[in-house]
């Protein structure tokens, strides 16, 4: 199974925000939210919108929100 996981990191690395989903539409949808909701000052200042793959729930931050 894959595991669609997006995360928004602060500039010093800590997860801000999580969703996941085993919806690739989804996740990529998700993932582009992420990525408008950034302004040009904080994308400056280093925060990031990743979109990743894992295999196991077991993977997916604790504090996330998971989508079926």
């Amino acid at each position: 199974m894959t595991i669609w996981v997006n995360e928004q990191l602060d500039p010093a690395g800590l997860l801000y925000c999580c969703i996941a989903s085993v919806d690739e539409q989804l996740a990529k949808d998700c993932h582009e939210s992420f990525e408008k909701n950034l302004s040009e000052a904080q994308k400056a200042m280093g925060w990031v919108a990743r979109l990743r793959k894992v295999d196991s729930w077991d993977e997916v931050p604790v504090n996330s929100l998971k989508l079926d």
